[in-house]
């Protein structure tokens, strides 16, 4: 391919990418660091012209393409390839026990956080469930209790605004004492219940609890600050990302659950107070 057909060809992909972004020709020049003018050659200038290689990189990673795609060299536009390589590990604990979750809940004070809990909600868990999840192993009753303590924390702050939502036959399971949860006496379960209730109804409305029909709906054990990360727990590490238009995917999904849910905010201490726990 000549080069100049190379950059008409160009030219023809930036008016698409500025026509798709909605964004005036200020807005859309701003966002690739360029001002109105050079914009203005590259996408109406009497002769087409590349790119410098610091401006096709940054159509490329503000917009979501390949440079490729750009360039017309492909017709796949690389959002796919680009979503796997901003997915990222980092381990569930560091040196000194912390959660990756917990640094990450400091960082994003005064955001939304959207969150579904892997089994109870780790703030409010007694210290009944906390001992019989550590499995008698001191040292991770106490990480536990540290972890559920900073977490009730967050959650208490003036700018905390927190959504969760969950299958209620993940209560349903505990309250019944099936599962992971058979051994746990009655009466723990009822108090950790008891608990779960009355920190609802304390935390609300600033923190909303919805509960949607499992059979129905799926949603992975993750959490999302804002739409500037978002961390799916996969057990020993988080899969981590800051891809904004995969958390944005992420977020319509989970706004979806709330939607379709069975329990709303307003009714869920209600529901948890009604549950009935079984003998052991």
């Amino acid at each position: 391919m000549n080069k100049r057909l190379a950059a008409a060809q160009f030219r023809e992909r930036l008016a698409q990418l500025q026509g798709q972004s909605g964004l005036t020709q200020s807005a859309f020049a701003q966002a690739i660091g360029i001002d109105r003018s050079a914009l203005s050659q590259l996408m109406s200038g009497a002769n087409p012209r590349l790119p410098r290689a610091e401006t096709l990189l940054a159509l490329a990673t503000h917009f979501q393409v390949s440079t490729d795609w750009l360039l017309a060299l492909t017709e796949d536009r690389g959002i796919v390839t680009q979503t796997l390589n901003t997915v990222e590990t980092e381990q569930a604990l560091d040196e000194e026990s912390r959660t990756a979750m917990e640094r990450w809940h400091h960082e994003a004070a005064g955001q939304k956080v959207r969150y579904v809990p892997a089994q109870l909600p780790d703030l409010m868990r007694t210290e009944a469930v906390i001992a019989f999840q550590a499995a008698s192993s001191e040292q991770e009753r106490r990480r536990l209790q540290s972890q559920t303590a900073r977490r009730l924390h967050f959650s208490r702050m003036p700018e905390s605004d927190i959504e969760m939502c969950m299958p209620f036959q993940t209560l349903e399971v505990f309250a019944e004492g099936r599962g992971v949860w058979r051994g746990l006496p009655l009466r723990d379960r009822q108090e950790q219940l008891d608990h779960i209730a009355s920190t609802v109804e304390e935390l609300y409305p600033a923190f909303r609890m919805y509960l949607f029909d499992g059979r129905k709906r799926f949603a992975p054990p993750m959490t999302m600050f804002g739409y500037g990360r978002a961390a799916v727990y996969a057990g020993e590490v988080y899969l981590h990302f800051r891809s904004k238009q995969l958390i944005r995917e992420l977020a319509q999904a989970f706004d979806g659950h709330i939607r379709h849910a069975d329990v709303h905010a307003h009714e869920a201490a209600g529901f948890v107070r009604r549950l009935t726990v079984s003998p052991d």
